[in-house]
């Protein structure tokens, strides 16, 4: 798959600033895609409110919370992740994201991972979406 830093030759060297990647979005709970390392996706997003519970049966999903406070339902539990902070939900776990105020995320997952897992529905956003 082709993706915006294009083949060697033509690849700038370029770090990614969260902040900029960021302002060009207000949309909230559809993650962008801001780079790529082997399958894997690095992803920004914005959240508020709550989700809906989903799991990914193939997958784990890695949370580090650039601002703001997110909380993650499990079943049996919970965690808040602050500004700084990272959760790894292991593959299969059902969860639900929340949060009173916006936050501002970096999610790393495999490439084609849908926001919704396996629930689908009108909270799906459009995946490989590059900024």
């Amino acid at each position: 798959m082709d993706h915006p830093a294009g083949s060697t030759a033509q690849r700038q060297y370029q770090s990614i600033n969260f902040a900029q990647k960021l302002g060009l979005f207000s949309e909230q709970w559809t993650p962008k895609v801001i780079a790529e390392m082997n399958d894997y996706q690095f992803k920004i997003s914005r959240l508020q409110g709550e989700f809906v519970w989903h799991s990914h049966a193939e997958t784990d999903e890695t949370f580090i919370v650039l601002d703001g406070l997110l909380h993650i339902d499990f079943r049996d539990g919970q965690v808040s992740i602050a500004s700084g902070e990272m959760f790894v939900v292991p593959r299969g776990v059902e969860h639900k994201p929340w949060s009173e105020q916006e936050v501002k995320l970096l999610l790393i997952e495999p490439r084609g991972v849908l926001n919704t897992g396996d629930k689908g529905g009108a909270r799906t956003a459009l995946n490989d979406v590059w900024i």
